[in-house]
């Protein structure tokens, strides 16, 4: 360990060992905000509050996930990648054990702000040690590659949630998230190497770290493309925030059955990572992005008539909604790799305005959508909003880039 505090370990030389490592960490925030979906409606029932107020649990992590990576990335960018998620695990552990005694509502949204705060430093550091050590398609590959590790810890959440709830009640799935945070903590700080070395950290001092934010927000195509992975994500958002009463209530399944149908839309999602990862390989992630916006936008056309004739049933929704979430997985790793490809000297900065965008954008969808509208349409519409706007930004970035040239 050096003066600065800075554990000197070797980075692992294959891509398995980082995408293992960083898995872990990025899948953190994904697990909290699911582990624990099934348990919304006795949560609105014990804090004698609407869905729309349990819903915002999740909102509340994710505004807190978006001032935790404003703060973290450039903090990273000048203590190095170990310290800030480090500290960040550590806030994670002391919100969970604080759920596990709330009161009240108000007190529950605030200490799932805080949670999601701890849950950003794994977040954005993950991303940053990516951009370290890789960049272009090989960046795009190992994002979609972490997509699955990430992406396996969310499909079984809601299903390990339910057994944990069944035995000690919801207040015991933050008693589980808070030691999954701790044993984190621990693989952390024996596993995690510094790949931003002291030479290449930001400035003289830490303020300094958040000037790269002003270079970031003067390259419109770097926010262009850094904004599509948060309207895709809320898309997401829009099913994983209903899906418990829309499943559960709308279609009257059981407790086992719904983490069972969550787990198939995950696992397309997870599907589409992989696939793109493989077509990464051969194709430039400008084609497959647009390929996937353009499959997700028709697919959300057809889901939003779907549900405006109340047509089909459970099967007429889960179709072209797995179909929307497979190709989904396609897109935010391939604009996360355009929009960071230009700013590898202030890869946490970067990293971090994307994570910010993506949890922000989808924080304020799922309070807009849980006081304006609710039900499959407005879940529809929502999806179908988001993917047009992300549809625009994608023309937007590319005719900015061309012009760049």
């Amino acid at each position: 360990m050096n003066a600065a505090g800075h554990r000197q370990l070797e980075v692992p030389r294959s891509s398995a060992g980082i995408i293992l490592l960083v898995g872990s960490m990025s899948a953190l925030g994904a697990i909290a905000g699911d582990i624990y979906l099934p348990t919304l409606p006795q949560i609105a029932l014990d804090f004698h509050t609407s869905d729309g107020g349990a819903q915002q649990t999740i909102a509340f992590t994710m505004l807190g996930g978006a001032v935790g990576q404003l703060t973290v990335g450039p903090i990273s960018d000048y203590f190095g990648r170990r310290i800030p998620v480090l500290v960040g695990l550590i806030l994670h552990v002391l919100a969970s054990i604080g759920i596990i005694f709330c009161p009240s509502i108000a007190l529950l949204l605030g200490l799932r702000f805080i949670q999601g705060i701890g849950n950003a430093s794994a977040g954005v550091v993950s991303l940053a040690v990516v951009r370290d050590l890789y960049s272009g398609a090989k960046a795009a590959r190992l994002l979609s590659q972490l997509m699955l590790v990430v992406g396996v810890g969310p499909l079984f959440a809601p299903t390990l949630g339910t057994f944990i709830a069944q035995a000690g009640g919801w207040r015991s799935t933050f008693a589980f998230l808070g030691l999954v945070g701790a044993l984190l903590w621990i693989f952390v700080f024996l596993k995690l190497p510094d790949t931003r070395p002291e030479e290449g950290r930001q400035g003289t001092g830490v303020l300094s770290a958040f000037k790269g934010y002003g270079k970031l927000f003067t390259d419109l195509r770097f926010l262009a493309f850094a904004l599509i992975p948060g309207l895709a994500g809320s898309a997401m958002m829009a099913w994983v925030s209903n899906s418990p009463f829309l499943l559960m209530e709308t279609y009257g399944l059981g407790e086992f059955q719904f983490p069972v149908v969550f787990a198939l839309g995950g696992m397309c999602m997870v599907a589409g990572a992989q696939v793109n990862a493989h077509l990464v390989q051969k194709h430039k992630p400008r084609i497959l992005l647009q390929i996937a916006l353009t499959t997700t936008w028709v697919l959300s056309v057809i889901l939003t008539i779907v549900s405006a004739l109340n047509v089909g049933g459970l099967a007429g929704m889960l179709v072209p909604l797995f179909a929307i979430l497979f190709a989904n997985g396609m897109g935010p790793a391939n604009a996360s790799a355009l929009a960071m490809s230009r700013h590898g000297e202030v890869a946490g900065a970067a990293a971090a305005l994307v994570g910010t965008t993506q949890v922000g954008i989808q924080a304020l969808v799922i309070l807009v959508m849980s006081s304006v509208t609710s039900g499959q349409l407005g879940m529809a519409m929502t999806i179908l909003v988001t993917m047009s706007t992300a549809f625009a930004l994608f023309f937007a970035g590319t005719l900015l880039a061309r012009r760049s040239r």
